[in-house]
């Protein structure tokens, strides 16, 4: 017969292995430190620049006392809060769901500590003559995949921690992202023989303001208004966003010319697909807020 393994009394009331190492759930003071690593590798990573993930976790390790093995668990579980946040995450560290709502926590500190929403979304602004063309992939709700099983997580995270609102918030961000669909119909246009067509494309927005209903005006090869609504996120393709009553009302007046364009994963490499009229076969559309008037 084996003999049983007797933990000591201090280790259970601890929560310490025997090999030294908390085995309890993470404090935040522990989240807060990997989080901030995750980071810092994460913006290596978006500039392109070398660093070690071994070298990292071995750091954490002396920094606090956890296993290589559950660091790295860690940061797939960071992963996955981000992809929750519609933010970037490292595509090295899978995303992995079943995380402690403190770690969500401990990432939203960080977001707002370091202003992440106000940063700089592309290292330059495209311009016609170097801008590729987007492919315009099928939207998900049109494909014959089931929607990923975390779904319900992730968007019950973007509700908690107002995703979209912060995304429409960011004006650098939503800029950026008609900025590069302004030159991706030019570019389409001009491509395809229209370039009389591609001089016409009105960044409709920046030249006349918010209150159209669509940010850019193009044309199909038939000369046909395109009226494009863009929104952008640096988050998955699935990540919610806002969209005002003023664009709902031109959607359902001129649904033949309106299209959402919606653009994801922008600040690591930009992809695209159109949803068009009517919206509720794609989206839950949801009342975020109501205008007050005195009786």
């Amino acid at each position: 017969m084996k003999a049983a393994i007797v933990l000591p009394v201090t280790a259970i009331l601890t929560g310490v292995s025997l090999a030294g190492m908390p085995s309890g759930p993470w404090t935040d003071a522990e989240n807060d430190i990997i989080v901030a690593d995750y980071f810092a590798m994460l913006a290596a990573d978006l500039a392109g620049h070398p660093y070690s993930k071994s070298e990292h976790n071995r750091r954490l390790q002396t920094q606090i006392a956890r296993g290589q093995g559950s660091i790295e668990y860690k940061h797939q579980n960071i992963s996955a809060v981000l992809k929750g946040f519609g933010e970037s995450w490292i595509p090295g560290y899978k995303p992995a769901f079943n995380f402690q709502a403190s770690l969500a926590d401990a990432v939203a500190r960080w977001l707002h500590k370091n202003q992440r929403h106000n940063s700089p979304v592309r290292r330059k602004s495209p311009r016609l003559e170097d801008a590729a063309v987007l492919e315009i992939e099928t939207p998900p709700t049109l494909r014959n995949s089931p929607p990923p099983d975390e779904l319900e997580r992730m968007l019950s995270i973007a509700r908690k921690f107002d995703v979209a609102g912060r995304d429409e918030r960011n004006r650098a961000l939503g800029r950026a992202g008609e900025e590069l669909v302004v030159s991706h119909e030019k570019a389409t246009l001009s491509g395809l023989g229209r370039s009389d067509l591609a001089k016409r494309v009105r960044w409709v927005s920046e030249e006349d303001g918010d209150g159209a209903g669509y940010d850019v005006a193009s044309f199909s090869t038939e000369g046909q208004n395109r009226l494009i609504e863009v929104k952008t996120t640096n988050g998955w393709e699935r990540t919610p966003f806002f969209i005002t009553r003023n664009e709902l009302a031109v959607a359902e007046r001129r649904p033949a010319e309106w299209c959402l364009l919606r653009l994801w994963n922008f600040a690591r490499e930009p992809r695209a697909f159109e949803i068009r009229p009517p919206l509720d076969a794609h989206v839950s559309l949801i009342a975020a807020g109501y205008e007050a008037r005195f009786h």
